[in-house]
């Protein structure tokens, strides 16, 4: 095992990367930036670079496979500023294609390594360069013309890099067959980027570190994106790495009823689970909560998978409970979501950046199905939303999941996946048949944290609000859909 005295991290210019490696690269090593084409290989070189730049140091980049006007005009797409990194370029030239070129008795393929490797090694020579990029190793492979050769010549390379206290990335673009264990033995650390394009929707691309040598790191695969300003990495959340102590008290709705039924409020840090057919009324009592958290100066946050945010913010108004956008105390952060559009780490990270950047203590999210459909693969859903709901008990927040049940008036109804168990509170809305009027019910199911009532209330909606009505003593099988009068309980509620 190689052993290092000085473990001084240099930041690769994107935090979620910095994140996953736990602080950054270790200095004056040799990594590996392992992806196919495309996969996001140079942007994140150069905003590797970049930072080197904005720290003060001497960066170069070395291209074999792009010329210098391609690659500044990638970085201008990127609107990454490359001002103060050299640029080698060592790409083929014109002499290459002219049939009277010299003769020797070495193979092609002989010269023209030698003679690349003697100008590497003069651009480091004359830049002296703290970070550099080698962009790609594709070519060296075909120089090389053997995986000996090869591997020999990446050693060497690796010792004089090592011997100039030099910070190096390699770009391969996989164009060997198979994955390169060679080469990968011989760096310090591997990263891979990986791309699937999905039927429908944007890419979706991931990040691995497949080996960092002398650090831990957070393993698996994370989130990324390509924007505007470069690779977005989103580290996979790991609930038991965040969480702060908070006063365990109670969540009012601010109607009084609701409140009644569900045994004085909703508590701080746990999860509340609303469940029904589609316009029984669950979102809208979600939004009650994120309605009265923001009246007693606290801030919340909506995401909306489901509904447009300006049709969501009109509908609280003809409610009797508008909502005053924004990030601050007292407002309501309405954030529109496209499935299609995000992937789930993306969408931990912004639902992170409103508990911590914002200050949120109400979640609401509108709706399961929704993000259920954001998911690359519905097997990991409910590992993910643990983990979520988990770090959002953690602080302190009190969440609120929306989840929509095939059918209306069927007593058999099905939800898109089963995760009642993940909520601390579950509260249930149906529809009933009375009196020639489909009317709602709302009961409660379960609550973890204390008790509740156990009966059923009507519920309704008009422009003052929500309103919920006294026990329905008289009905029975108000779950089912078509309920019967009870006259033996007409005097109250069942015992």
């Amino acid at each position: 095992m190689e052993h290092h005295d000085d473990t001084r991290r240099s930041s690769t210019g994107v935090p979620g990367l910095d994140d996953v490696l736990h602080g950054g690269l270790i200095e004056h090593r040799l990594y590996l930036i392992d992806g196919n084409p495309g996969a996001g290989k140079t942007t994140l070189a150069l905003q590797f670079l970049r930072e080197g730049v904005r720290v003060g140091e001497r960066c170069l980049y070395i291209t074999l496979s792009e010329t210098r006007d391609e690659l500044l005009a990638g970085a201008a797409s990127h609107a990454i500023e490359l001002d103060g990194v050299e640029i080698e370029e060592l790409v083929g030239h014109e002499g290459e294609l002219d049939g009277e070129a010299e003769l020797t008795m070495y193979h092609p393929s002989e010269v023209e390594l030698t003679e690349t490797t003697r100008q590497v090694l003069q651009a480091v020579q004359r830049v002296n360069p703290s970070r550099m990029v080698f962009d790609s190793l594709s070519e060296l492979r075909l120089l090389a013309n053997s995986s000996l050769r090869y591997r020999r010549q990446i050693l060497a390379l690796k010792q004089f890099f090592a011997a100039r206290r030099c910070t190096v990335l390699l770009l391969d673009d996989r164009t060997a067959e198979g994955p390169d264990l060679q080469l990968q033995s011989i760096a310090h650390g591997v990263i891979a980027l990986e791309q699937r394009a999905p039927p429908y929707g944007q890419a979706q691309r991931q990040l691995r570190v497949v080996k960092f040598r002398g650090s831990d790191f957070r393993s698996g695969f994370h989130d990324m994106a390509i924007r505007r300003g470069g690779l977005q990495v989103f580290a996979r959340l790991a609930a038991v790495d965040h969480g702060n102590d908070f006063q365990r008290d109670t969540v009012p709705s601010g109607v009084a009823a609701l409140d009644a039924l569900l045994g004085g409020g909703i508590d701080r840090g746990t999860t509340t689970l609303l469940i029904g057919p589609p316009g029984s009324g669950k979102s809208t009592v979600a939004l009650q909560y994120a309605h009265a958290a923001a009246a007693r100066g606290a801030h919340a946050a909506v995401f909306a998978f489901d509904e447009s945010r300006a049709i969501l913010l009109a509908r609280c108004a003809g409610l009797g409970m508008p909502l005053v956008a924004g990030t601050g105390a007292g407002q309501v952060h309405v954030r529109q979501i496209d499935p299609a559009e995000i992937a789930p780490g993306e969408f931990a990270a912004l639902v992170r950046e409103a508990v911590e950047a914002s200050g949120a203590r109400v979640i609401v999210i509108d709706s399961l199905n929704g993000y259920l459909n954001a998911m690359p693969d519905g097997r990991f859903l409910t590992a993910q939303l643990h983990e979520l709901l988990s770090y959002l008990n953690n602080h302190g927040v009190a969440t609120f999941l929306v989840a929509a049940q095939s059918g209306v008036l069927s007593p058999n109804m099905q939800a898109p996946v089963d995760a009642s168990y993940l909520a601390d509170t579950v509260i249930m809305l149906r529809m009933f048949e009375h009196e020639g009027r489909v009317k709602k019910a709302i009961s409660v199911l379960k609550k973890r944290s204390g008790c509740h009532e156990e009966t059923i209330r009507q519920i309704w909606f008009d422009g003052d609000g929500v309103h919920l009505s006294a026990p329905l003593t008289r009905l029975r099988g108000v779950l089912a859909g078509v309920p019967v009068e009870d006259s033996l309980h007409a005097e109250g509620p069942i015992s």
